[in-house]
């Protein structure tokens, strides 16, 4: 599958020679993805100088920021991933949730510049991509794209962001300092469930000579860098936690399916763990579930079909969160009366208080979703749930007006409050959830025929192959193979 990017020799010497000698003249030294997956390795000059660095900035140093030991200033380098670990008195469940804060994440606040990297750099020491000429377009519903575009104007390359104009406006605010040029975002039609709709735009913008589509649901290098860096960092930040409370098994993880890269890191964490891997998805858009349709606003997580890199045939559970359980959610988490209101009626301590300010609509989606697991598992206070928080509330305060507007007529007080924590916090239940068996499995799986067989136009056989688990696993003999390209890289780069 050349196509998709996933070559382990230089395919362009001449073009590779030509992009190593820019980065050279640039300063631009690319991290190995066993760097970013354990940071110690980052050492030298490169290791000392990263600190100096505003984590916000377009600068080569922040590629080594690009992982999950970010310290809460973003600036420091922490010893384990971030973690906020929720516990009874705010989730109701014994079994205790760890959600990794994506937050921490270098230009965006949110964990898909990992994914960015992991699917151009590939393409960049191969010599696949020539940022002399190409354009690299980030379809996506937000986030991605945002990474991508981060991920570019540090190395130089035009980048295209595709993304539905129903997004937050703080995406797009963001975008429109970070873009070369106004055009270069392109907005879709409608909102986080219309995907077919940035596939369609990305068809259009493929005709143009020099655009080159770095499209989330079906680049591999996606799925390998959540495997490799994040499931390696999530392993180790349930590992820092279970030393301090012995005994502790990790019993699943849950992960929105979006593009389907972070749920790779659930591959990992079964392997290590035997964890269970639990998709979620938006119940007024239950395609996993249900082949359902429809429209919602948890934005980030993507639907209306499967992703090409979702490694469904090692899925274990399928549940659904309700969009307006986390809109009403981000209010009570994010809010001075909610969290008034946490603390006083319910015991929650400060530290988990300020910690919820984490937590985008996806990561309160990913909470539910685990809750939600932990009730139907039946798990004790010695079996973790680990989840994922991509971004955090500073993306969604303008959807925080809307949803203050629909749900409570402007006003979000005590009563809201109450009514909040009832209605979506101590209600949770395990409705709309399921055990995937064999035919479970096949179900979803062949539901993915539509979208990259009849309409993307993948070769069968390619589809059928990654049925068998050793396809997945075969894949992972690419990451130490792109470690030695990018050392090579660097060391061309060096002499320039």
């Amino acid at each position: 599958m050349g196509r998709l990017g996933l070559e382990t020799a230089v395919v362009d010497e001449t073009v590779a020679a030509r992009t190593a000698a820019a980065f050279g003249k640039a300063g631009i030294r690319l991290p190995t993805f066993a760097e970013l997956a354990d940071p110690t390795r980052i050492r030298g000059e490169t290791a000392s100088a990263v600190g100096g660095i505003d984590p916000d900035a377009a600068h080569p140093l922040n590629l080594f920021r690009v992982h999950w030991y970010n310290a809460a200033d973003r600036k420091g380098r922490a010893a384990s991933p971030g973690i906020l670990a929720l516990p009874k008195s705010l989730t109701g469940v014994d079994a205790p949730i760890l959600v990794a804060l994506g937050a921490r994440f270098p230009m965006i606040h949110a964990h898909k510049v990992l994914a960015a990297y992991g699917c151009l750099v590939p393409r960049l020491v191969t010599g696949q991509f020539d940022s002399a000429r190409h354009r690299a377009v980030w379809p996506s519903t937000g986030n991605y794209c945002r990474g991508g575009i981060a991920i570019s104007r540090i190395l130089g390359c035009r980048g295209v962001a595709v993304l539905p104009e129903g997004m937050s406006a703080e995406r797009f605010r963001w975008l429109e300092r970070w873009v070369t040029e106004p055009g270069d975002i392109v907005r879709t039609p409608g909102s986080e469930s219309n995907v077919k709709e940035i596939y369609d735009a990305c068809r259009e913008l493929e005709k143009a000579q020099g655009n080159v589509i770095l499209n989330q649901f079906c680049e591999f290098g996606n799925y390998l860098a959540h495997f490799a860096v994040t499931g390696r960092a999530l392993s180790h930040g349930f590992e820092a936690e279970a030393a301090s409370r012995p005994g502790l098994s990790l019993a699943a993880y849950v992960s929105a399916t979006g593009s389907a890269g972070t749920i790779a890191a659930g591959d990992y964490l079964k392997e290590k763990h035997g964890t269970k891997i639990v998709a979620v998805e938006a119940l007024e858009c239950p395609t996993l579930l249900y082949n359902g349709y429809g429209e919602h606003n948890i934005q980030g997580i993507g639907d209306k079909h499967v992703p090409l890199i979702h490694n469904v045939m090692n899925t274990d559970i399928v549940t659904a969160v309700s969009d307006a359980s986390c809109d009403r959610l981000n209010l009570l988490f994010n809010t001075d009366v909610g969290r008034a209101y946490l603390a006083t009626r319910h015991g929650v301590s400060r530290d988990v208080l300020d910690g919820l300010g984490g937590l985008g609509l996806s990561g309160i989606c990913n909470v539910l979703a685990a809750i939600k697991v932990a009730k139907h598992l039946g798990l004790g206070s010695d079996q973790a749930v680990m989840t994922v928080a991509t971004d955090d509330a500073t993306l969604y305060g303008s959807e925080g007006e809307k949803a203050r507007a629909k749900y409570f007529a402007g006003r979000f007080d005590e009563t809201a409050a109450a009514e909040t924590w009832g209605r979506d916090l101590a209600a949770a239940t395990t409705d709309h959830l399921i055990e995937l068996d064999s035919r479970g499995r096949d179900r979803i799986f062949n539901l993915g025929y539509y979208t990259w067989v009849e309409q993307q136009g993948i070769p069968l056989l390619e589809f059928e192959v990654r049925r068998n688990q050793s396809f997945w696993r075969g894949l992972r003999d690419l990451v130490p193979a792109w470690d030695a390209l990018i050392d090579a890289f660097n060391a061309k780069a060096e002499k320039a």
